[in-house]
């Protein structure tokens, strides 16, 4: 009798590690793409991302670089006072109204060939939002200003 119990333990044990193991794989998988770390431009400039990485830059739009091309692309610099990488959105959806020159940005797409390729913008929502993580790479940059309300 105890050897069946003892057989039995280590079975439920051995079950209970083949599940444990087989969660931590699904969520991993389920989280590959989930996962977009933001990055400042100075962060892709001093390690720059392989061509076919997704992922996040976010800054401040720089004065006078929005330039509009066909459709509904359009070009613009992200900058945090230290760095500044060229953008080319080539979403499906046009520029949102309140998308600004001097206004935090988070873009999502690929960095290739020296230019950020975003398909997704997240924009500010009124005169005062500004993304967290951009706050927080603006004040280590030293270039941050508190919104006039």
């Amino acid at each position: 009798m105890k050897s069946l119990k003892k057989t039995r333990r280590i079975q439920l044990l051995s079950a209970a590690a083949v599940a444990l193991t087989l969660s931590a794989v699904l969520i991993g998988y389920g989280f590959r793409d989930g996962i977009n770390l933001y990055r400042s431009p100075t962060q892709v400039v001093e390690q720059a991302p392989s061509p076919d990485e997704y992922f996040q830059l976010g800054g401040l739009v720089k004065e006078g670089s929005i330039v509009n091309l066909d459709g509904v692309s359009f070009d613009f610099v992200v900058t945090d006072g230290g760095n500044e990488i060229p953008v080319r959105y080539v979403g499906g959806e046009p520029r949102p109204d309140l998308f600004t020159e001097n206004s935090g940005t988070i873009a999502k797409g690929h960095y290739r060939d020296g230019v950020f390729q975003a398909d997704s913008l997240l924009a500010k929502h009124d005169e005062n939002y500004m993304p967290r993580e951009v706050v927080d790479t603006l004040k280590d940059q030293g270039v941050y200003q508190e919104p006039n309300t």
